[in-house]
């Protein structure tokens, strides 16, 4: 079982995040940290403080120098796919290779609404990410790419430099729509995240994921799978571990574990210890 933490910028301070990174880039236990692509925070009162995934991410990537990166995930409609590509390019070789690119269709109705971003049906969300992913792997693999969807059109589109990894930047998709969401990570993931839920809805959803890689050809093994798995309301890590290990024999490779705010380095070895009891 490979294990993760995650500080969701919110309710929070820059230093806090920083001082959590530093220390879990120094815990083996942990081989990633993530931070998530919210402008309000998610939980609680949408009016509080929300510091930008990306930015603090690419200083983060600086901070440290072992645990691979990601933001968990990002809407494809707050940013065009081929500016986010060079994003991601960038972010990339800034870090060494340690980016995985998390994206996802989009839900968030207050922000989308508030800040003028078309978020669209279920079925445009769905739409537009299927070519979102098409752009984003095109373009982030490419020398060229020529493409003219209903959302987006790109001729003879240029993202140079590439970014460290090949063939391109690992693509992680959060979400676990049955129909569409989980198609198109069977088609285009190297990385699925289940958001979280019961162990009952994560089987289901997996068992769903590899009807959809048998119906386009592609091996689930190529597929790491993730879940979020929470603490108690205290910081007790041991919820967190029980679930996982309930996942674990069902295909979990990695369980990523949200911290609460305040952030604190000092729940990181807790949480490691806590875990090493499932190796």
């Amino acid at each position: 079982m490979r294990l993760a933490f995650k500080t969701a910028p919110q309710n929070t301070t820059w230093s806090d995040m920083l001082d959590v990174w530093r220390a879990g880039d120094e815990i083996d236990a942990f081989e990633s940290g993530w931070t998530f692509d919210h402008f309000y925070p998610i939980h609680g009162d949408s009016t509080g403080p929300c510091l930008e995934g990306w930015t603090t991410l690419a200083a983060l990537a600086q901070a440290t120098s072992r645990v691979r990166v990601g933001v968990l995930v990002t809407g494809i409609h707050y940013r065009h796919p081929a500016v986010l590509a060079n994003m991601a390019a960038t972010l990339d070789i800034i870090s060494d290779g340690r980016l995985d690119l998390g994206i996802g269709a989009g839900w968030n109705v207050e922000e989308s609404g508030a800040y003028g971003i078309e978020l669209g049906t279920p079925k445009e969300r769905s739409d537009r990410f299927e070519e979102a992913c098409e752009v984003l792997v095109g373009l982030l693999s490419d020398e060229k790419t020529t493409f003219h969807g209903h959302y987006y059109s790109l001729t003879d589109a240029r993202c140079e430099p590439k970014g460290a990894q090949l063939p391109h930047v690992p693509i992680c998709i959060g979400g676990s729509g049955e129909k569409r969401t989980l198609k198109t990570a069977a088609r285009f993931a190297q990385h699925w995240n289940f958001v979280g839920g019961t162990v009952e809805d994560f089987k289901r959803k997996l068992d769903i994921l590899h009807g959809h890689c048998a119906d386009v050809g592609r091996d689930p093994g190529e597929i790491m799978i993730s879940s979020h798995v929470r603490p108690g309301p205290d910081g007790d890590p041991g919820p967190a571990v029980e679930q996982a290990a309930q996942m674990a024999e069902l295909g979990l490779d990695l369980a990523i574990v949200p911290l609460p705010t305040p952030h604190s380095a000092t729940m990181l070895e807790p949480i490691a210890k806590a875990f090493a009891q499932l190796d």
